[in-house]
């Protein structure tokens, strides 16, 4: 991306660093944990998709007015939690 050159009224948004899994491990004591832990990376991809906070915000009206968007969001921490919980052994004793 160091060759793509921006029209002059637009400028470059590089994305910030974002450690996608928190402490490099997938592994929780407990299934809460498990989800909680979908939820933040499920937050951080979009953090990496979209850098600026102030689009993010604007974008919370739509994407919280809109049913199929509130779903496919859902659907996203699910994927999350699911590698999560293989990760974790379904944390089974």
């Amino acid at each position: 991306m160091d060759n793509v050159i921006a029209p002059t009224n637009s400028p470059v948004v590089r994305p910030p660093e974002v450690t996608l899994v928190p402490n490099n491990s997938l592994l929780t004591e407990t299934p809460e944990a498990g989800r909680q832990l979908a939820v933040k990376m499920a937050r951080l991809i979009i953090k990496l998709t979209q850098p600026d906070e102030e689009k993010r915000n604007q974008l919370r009206d739509v994407y919280g007015n809109d049913a199929m968007m509130l779903i496919a969001v859902g659907q996203t921490v699910a994927t999350e939690f699911a590698t999560i919980a293989a990760a974790n052994n379904y944390w089974q004793k």
